[in-house]
């Protein structure tokens, strides 16, 4: 366990259009949109520092900037707030990012894909394993966050983790599907988006990974090869030729806030959470159920 590196940096693309949102994603990033009161790169942020990581590599594009302002300081709203001694308001937005974090940006000039999203980040990351975490897979668990459970199965062989999900049979088509080995948590393989007769599992890749550096030669020869977007399960199933790649079927649960409908459940789920909400949500959800409507 002593030789295994430790993951201290965590890649978080945020890069795409957002075009399932559109048209609020027409000048605010998907990754913005928020929870109740939170972005949801926020959440991915903080389940990130949660897990130890210590620098955050943001791939961004140029329209992105609300991103880099939202982790910024605001004096002049900071100012406001504790003239008016507004300490809780304050506190929410003082200090998001812990001062012993290093924040980065890399810019991904085109949006190629995933996996030309990580390897945007490359120089950054270095010869070390690294995190990658999609923010719109907004995962809640109630003990360690979903990061840390693959980091602390990382720290035990250095295998790179990827984190997985079951879902229905019809589905597949929508995910990487790994196949695991029939001992242990291992893969055999993984294909992108395999129809649902040719499945392997029901075992869906989701939005978080620990990746060795090897991946990076890897994404080079899928980029070589690639005629379109640059896939990231493409560079992990060659990766899988050379080393043990791990899986890792998570306690949490995941919401896609990529699509309309995960973003409300979660919206509705995080409030339910809310003192000062659930009550007057709760009556809302009676009220609209009892009238039929939606």
């Amino acid at each position: 366990m002593s030789s295994v590196q430790k993951v201290r940096k965590a890649i978080f693309p945020v890069a795409g259009l957002g075009t399932r949102f559109l048209p609020a994603t027409k000048s605010i990033p998907k990754e913005m949109l928020p929870i109740v009161d939170k972005p949801l790169i926020q959440y991915a942020v903080e389940e990130a520092i949660a897990a130890g990581i210590e620098t955050l590599i943001f791939v961004t594009s140029r329209k992105k900037h609300t991103i880099s302002d939202h982790f910024d300081q605001a004096f002049e709203l900071e100012t406001r707030l504790a003239a008016s001694g507004n300490s809780e308001l304050l506190d929410t937005i003082r200090n998001i990012i812990p001062s012993h974090i290093t924040r980065a940006e890399v810019p991904q000039i085109e949006p190629l894909g995933l996996g030309h999203a990580v390897n945007c980040a490359r120089e950054l990351v270095g010869d070390e394993p690294c995190a990658i975490i999609l923010a719109d897979d907004l995962i809640k668990s109630r003990g360690k966050g979903c990061l840390q459970q693959l980091i602390s199965q990382f720290e035990i062989g250095g295998n790179s983790v990827l984190a997985v999900q079951r879902v229905a049979d019809e589905d597949t088509g929508r995910y990487g599907i790994i196949e695991p080995t029939i001992d242990g948590c291992q893969l055999n393989s993984i294909i992108e988006k395999p129809n649902p007769e040719n499945t392997p599992s029901n075992l869906a890749v989701v939005g978080r990974y620990i990746l060795t550096p090897e991946i990076f030669p890897k994404l080079d020869i899928v980029a070589n090869q690639a005629s379109g977007e640059i896939q990231l399960t493409d560079a992990i199933a060659l990766l899988l030729e050379d080393q043990i790649v791990e899986y890792c079927e998570f306690e949490g649960r995941r919401y896609d806030c990529g699509s309309k409908a995960g973003f409300i459940e979660a919206t509705v789920d995080y409030a339910l959470e809310r003192a000062d909400l659930r009550d007057k949500v709760l009556a809302h959800i009676a009220a609209t159920v009892s009238k039929g409507t939606a």
